[in-house]
């Protein structure tokens, strides 16, 4: 008697602003999978929960394809719950706290690992010269709850900054303001519940006019390149590793994580951790998990797994 396929329930579209970005990642998360094992139904939680929820007793597993609000920020994560319906990364908690970007540095923080300098600030009307003075010049400006760049610029003047905020305020009601740290921009990925690997290093070079890693130079094809493994010295590989796994930890992350950080003369800086890290076959972290080995196909088979595994140890393990 041949073995019934494992019914997965996939997850993408959403309402938030990177609702594209969620469609294009599932169609190669849909075609990636191997259809004689897995047998799959898609749901996008814009018009589908209804659905999902009636469904959900003839389904085994679902697997989050959503970025943003409503799909990274817990949301999903906890109605999944409800439906005792097991799904691949971090649980309510850990995707909540890595979602607000002011929550997350405060934890970087208190964990003893290094992260450039903010404030959140919760209305505009807060004199951009008084932030200056505090943090200088030039500064990050982003929205605390979005993911992709979207809202984010680069301030160097006051009136920058004000433009800056008023544009950030915009995509969310909260506002963080960061020291802008210059170096090569990294991202490290770990995969795991328990027992965590770490994948080899990424290095993210923005091609000419995209000052950062902003939302054009992430999706537009040929606008950025992309070094895996990245080139730096062992020891410095090794430390942004640990970091890593030191933020995965300390944000009570599962399943996988991508954290990105900045490298320069003074060391290694994060700047934040994503839940749900892109998901096409040359997307960062199945990059760097094709260098250590994992390629696409298998990476997701991995990632079920670890999900159905957390449905096997118990509830409290998520």
């Amino acid at each position: 008697m041949s073995k019934r396929k494992i019914r997965v329930a996939l997850l993408a579209g959403g309402k938030s602003g990177e609702r594209s970005i969620s469609l294009r990642g599932a169609e190669e998360v849909y075609k990636a999978l191997d259809h004689r094992k897995y047998e799959v139904k898609r749901y996008d939680p814009a018009m589908d929960m209804a659905r999902l929820a009636a469904e959900a007793e003839n389904l085994d597993v679902a697997f989050i394809l959503l970025h943003g609000i409503l799909g990274e920020d817990g949301a999903v994560q906890g109605f999944l719950d409800l439906l005792a319906l097991p799904y691949q990364g971090s649980g309510v908690l850990g995707s909540a706290l890595a979602m607000d970007k002011d929550l997350a540095k405060t934890i970087y923080r208190n964990s003893g690992l290094p992260t450039p300098g903010w404030l959140s600030i919760g209305s505009a009307a807060i004199r951009s010269e008084r932030i200056v003075l505090q943090l200088g010049l030039p500064l990050i400006i982003k929205p605390v709850r979005q993911g992709s760049s979207i809202g984010m610029s680069i301030a160097h003047s006051s009136a920058e900054l004000a433009a800056g905020i008023e544009t950030a305020f915009r995509h969310d009601s909260e506002v963080m303001v960061e020291q802008y740290i210059t170096g090569r921009e990294i991202t490290v990925g770990v995969i795991g519940n328990d027992e965590l690997s770490v994948l080899p290093l990424v290095e993210i070079i923005p091609g000419p006019g995209h000052p950062f890693f902003n939302y054009q130079a992430k999706y537009q094809a040929g606008a950025s390149q992309e070094i895996c493994p990245a080139d730096l010295a062992p020891e410095l590989a090794q430390a942004a590793q640990d970091y890593a796994i030191r933020a995965h930890k300390s944000l009570k992350l599962r399943g996988y994580s991508r954290t990105d950080m900045i490298v320069n003369e003074q060391g290694l800086f994060l700047l934040e951790t994503n839940t749900i890290p892109g998901m096409t076959s040359t997307s960062l972290l199945p990059q760097a998990a094709a260098a250590a080995g994992l390629p696409f196909s298998a990476l997701l088979d991995k990632l079920l797994e670890l999900a159905l595994e957390d449905r096997a140890a118990g509830p409290t393990t998520k």
